[in-house]
């Protein structure tokens, strides 16, 4: 968790009026890195995790407030599969995350082809997962200063093809 709370420190340096962050949570490492540095640093700034609707175990977790998993985790996003919420990222989030969201397969899908399209990145489901609730958020973000982790390119040729082929 503190390791990768580095990158929040640079963040936190480049945008120090940052409104809100969006997060892709699968364990929970990178969700609670921010928590700790920006509730810290900028206490102001709303952290919005990011999940898939095929693998919402975190999110259940953290609106029902208790622990909880799930059958399965049938998400192209490798890095949000997860059926178990573990116990100290739970216990972070529960203090320090503002928001949770879910999106589909589809949302993800629509985020990796705009990255590769505006800003010739590539990235694997879950790394355009917070892209994806951005997106869909847009409306109510607007005016506001939105950083979103971009994270994992490790996005394989058959996925990458079935993402282009729906667009």
């Amino acid at each position: 968790i503190h390791g990768v709370g580095t990158y929040w420190l640079e963040v936190c340096q480049d945008l120090p009026d940052l409104d809100v962050a969006f997060v892709p949570v699968g364990g929970g490492s990178g969700v609670c890195a921010a928590i700790t540095v920006l509730k810290a640093l900028r206490p102001a700034t709303r952290i919005v995790g990011v999940q898939a609707e095929n693998a919402p175990a975190v999110y259940h977790s953290w609106s029902s407030r208790q622990l909880c998993e799930t059958d399965s985790a049938q998400t192209f996003a490798d890095g949000l599969a997860t059926r178990v919420a573990f116990e100290l990222p739970f216990h972070i989030m529960q203090d320090g995350l503002d928001a949770m969201v879910l999106v589909s397969e589809d949302d993800m899908r629509q985020a990796i082809v705009r990255l590769l399209r505006t800003t010739h990145n590539l990235a694997e489901g879950a790394g355009a997962a917070a892209l994806a609730a951005a997106w869909t958020l847009r409306e109510s973000l607007a005016g506001q200063k939105v950083v979103m982790v971009l994270s994992g390119g490790n996005i394989d040729l058959e996925t990458l093809r079935w993402v282009l082929s729906q667009d």
